[in-house]
C-alpha cells in the first residue's frame, strides 16, 4: 500500500482543515493510501522540514494542507530532492491561488481531497529564486509591497476586500525603480513598477494577469509595468480585470521566458522581492524555471486543454541546485542575449 502524510496547518481557515481530518484521512485511504498527518507548529519551517522528512523516509504522497503559504513550504521541503514524491494541496488559506489554478475545491474540503481520489496530476514547473524555491509568483518593484503591509488579521478577516483597501491607499506613493531585467531573448533596462513573473494564471483572486500562462511548458510569464503614474496603474488594472487586455498595451511587456536576472541601477536603492505573497530577499536575483519538477494531483476535467502541455521525454529527473541553469556573467554582462 501506498503511503500518504497529510501536513496541515491547525490554524487555517478556520480550523476546518482540522475538524475534517479524519474524513480526509478516510478519503485517502480509500484511495489506496496509508494516511497520517503531521500538525504544523509556529517553529521556522515546520511544514518544510516535515515534507523533506517525510519524502525521505519513502512517503508516496504528500499533502499540503493549508494556505498558500503552507503549501510553498512543502514544495520547498521536496523540490532539492532527487527521488520527490508526489503532491496534492486542500485549500485552507484567504486566496488559495494555487488551487484555483488547479481547479482544486477551495470551499469544501472533502471535495478537495476527493480530487486526490480521482487520480489527476499534472507535472507542474517550479520556481527557483537563488536557492529558495516557490510556486506561483516572484516579483519586485514598488507595486509589490502591498502583500507585505497588510496585516495577517485583517488578509484572514477581509480577504480581497483588505487587498483592495490598503492598495488604493499604496498606489499614490507608486514610484518607478530603475531597473535591469535579463530574459531568453534580450534584456529591459529602464524605470518600472513592477516586474512580474509567473508560473500559473491566477494571483491574488484574479485569473487574467498573465492569460495564456501554462502550468507545465518550462515558461515563465514575465510582465513589466513600465509606468507608475497613478491614472495609468488604475487603467491597466481595468484592462486586466475585462479580459486580460493589458498586455496588449505599450506600457507593458508580456514576454515568456525560462529564466531572469534582475538587479536595480540606481545607486542605494533597494529592491525587495516577493515569492509566494512572501518577503524572498532583495534584489540582484536569478530566477529559473524547473520544468515539470513536481508531479501535483489537480482537477484535469476542470482545467483548459490550453493550459497543460502534458508530460514530455525530456523532462530532467532531478534538479538539484548545481544543476540549475542559472544565467552566467557573460549573458548578463554582454549583449542581454542569453545562450
Amino acid at each position: 500500500m501506498m503511503k500518504a502524510r497529510v501536513i496541515y496547518n491547525p490554524t487555517s481557515g478556520k480550523e476546518v482543515l482540522k475538524k475534517n481530518l479524519p474524513d480526509v484521512l478516510n478519503i485517502l485511504e480509500c484511495a489506496g493510501y496509508e494516511a497520517s498527518a503531521f500538525a504544523t507548529t509556529p517553529e521556522p519551517d515546520s511544514a518544510k522540514n516535515e515534507a523533506a522528512r517525510a519524502a525521505l523516509a519513502g512517503f508516496d504522497l504528500i499533502v499540503a494542507a493549508g494556505g498558500d503559504g503552507t503549501i510553498n513550504q512543502v514544495i520547498n521541503g521536496i523540490a532539492p530532492l532527487e527521488n520527490r514524491p508526489r503532491m496534492a494541496i486542500l485549500p485552507g488559506g484567504t486566496t488559495n491561488d494555487y488551487a484555483r489554478a488547479l481547479k482544486v475545491p477551495r470551499d469544501n474540503i472533502l471535495e478537495a481531497a476527493r480530487v486526490i481520489a480521482k487520480g489527476q496530476t499534472v507535472r507542474m514547473d517550479i520556481g527557483m529564486a537563488n536557492d529558495t524555491y516557490f510556486m506561483n509568483i516572484g516579483a519586485g518593484g514598488y507595486l509589490t509591497e502591498l502583500t507585505y503591509e497588510v496585516p495577517s488579521r485583517l488578509k484572514s478577516v477581509f480577504g480581497y476586500l483588505a487587498y483592495l483597501v490598503k492598495g488604493a491607499e499604496m498606489l499614490p506613493r507608486v514610484k518607478p525603480i530603475n531597473m535591469r531585467l535579463v530574459y531568453d531573448e534580450g534584456e529591459y533596462v529602464g524605470q518600472a513598477s513592477m516586474f512580474f513573473l509567473g508560473l500559473t494564471n491566477s494571483v491574488g483572486g484574479f485569473e487574467k494577469i498573465a492569460p495564456n500562462a501554462q502550468l507545465d511548458d518550462g515558461k515563465f510569464s514575465l510582465i513589466i509595468v513600465k509606468t507608475a503614474n497613478l491614472v495609468e496603474i488604475l487603467h491597466l488594472a481595468a484592462l486586466m480585470i475585462h479580459g486580460g487586455k493589458h498586455v496588449d498595451d505599450p506600457r507593458i511587456l508580456y514576454i515568456k521566458t525560462s529564466k531572469l536576472y534582475t538587479e536595480t541601477l540606481d545607486e542605494g536603492v533597494e529592491m525587495m522581492i516577493n515569492l509566494d505573497g512572501e518577503y524572498g530577499g532583495d534584489a540582484p536575483m536569478q530566477f529559473a524555471n524547473l520544468h515539470q519538477h513536481i508531479e501535483m494531483f489537480a482537477n484535469l476535467d476542470e482545467i483548459s486543454d490550453n493550459a497543460v502541455i502534458g508530460p514530455v521525454d525530456d523532462v530532467v529527473s532531478d534538479a538539484f541546485v548545481k544543476e540549475v541553469e542559472f544565467l552566467t556573467d557573460e549573458d548578463i554582462n554582454g549583449d542581454g542575449q542569453i545562450s
